[in-house]
């Protein structure tokens, strides 16, 4: 795979300053169970880097000495992690609110029937991967049959109170384009969102997020691959307001590897 590191670090982005650390975000882990054209860690179903107990042991005893006020899990697939309900039990007794980036399609795999009602008993906040409401856009972008089985797993999670005004369980879904350009206004794709999957399937929400691909590992050697790393380069430098540098995601987090 084609490295391309070494073609960002020499840029011209406005250098960032962090802000207070109010939350901890976990990589519990590469495996996956699917193989996502624009992973920016090569997860996949081949993987096995886990995070161990006794570093969920460690992710712990910081959370209790320190004022984290969210723990966000990742991955990889994070619940596909053997410490998953362990680790997010620990910070539900502390205390410390838990986000779970959550690809849907992994509440239907074997061995976590019982996932969903863990996620709401422990009031765990879902943001969920859900890269169009048409489904040969997900399928494309995700594998064949993502998309049925996503709106599966988002009927569960509705039938759980997820999504649902005043419930407390709040169910954010993820847009991500499919190749080298960048998310149309969130407000707009919010209201799409909205509109398709409540007349279509019966669907709620909470909030739609906004992101754009990050030319390295994956989706980055696929941009090399066809020539348009540089392009796609210019076309992020071009869209690029320092009035969004505050809310830059990273300030206020400390990002923990597996």
């Amino acid at each position: 795979m084609l490295d391309t590191a070494p073609l960002l670090l020499p840029g011209s982005f406005p250098a960032l300053r962090r802000g207070h650390p109010h939350t901890l975000q976990v990589n519990l882990g590469y495996l996956y169970n699917q193989s996502c054209q624009h992973c920016h860690v090569n997860a996949g179903p081949a993987r096995t880097e886990l995070m161990s107990r006794e570093t969920v042991d460690e992710v712990l005893a910081l959370l209790e000495r320190s004022d984290f006020n969210t723990l966000d899990l990742t991955g990889g697939a994070p619940e596909l992690n053997p410490e998953f309900r362990y680790l997010v039990e620990g910070a539900h007794r502390l205390e410390v609110k838990v986000m779970d980036r959550c690809n849907l399609t992994v509440l239907l795999e074997p061995g976590q029937e019982e996932l969903a009602d863990f996620l709401a008993q422990h009031r765990v906040h879902l943001v969920s991967s859900l890269p169009c409401y048409l489904k040969e856009n997900v399928d494309r972008q995700r594998g064949k049959g993502v998309y049925d089985r996503s709106l599966q797993a988002l009927r569960l999670l509705n039938g759980l109170g997820y999504g649902r005004e005043g419930s407390g369980l709040l169910l954010d879904l993820v847009f991500n384009p499919s190749g080298p350009a960048l998310p149309a206004s969130q407000e707009a794709l919010e209201r799409d969102y909205r509109k398709r999957l409540m007349e279509e399937h019966g669907i709620r929400f909470n909030r739609l997020l906004t992101l754009t691909n990050m030319p390295i590992r994956r989706f980055g050697s696929m941009l090399l691959s066809q020539g348009k790393f540089h392009e796609y380069l210019e076309l992020l430098k071009s869209a690029h307001l320092d009035e969004n540098l505050d809310s830059v995601m990273c300030r206020g987090l400390v990002s923990v590897d597996w």
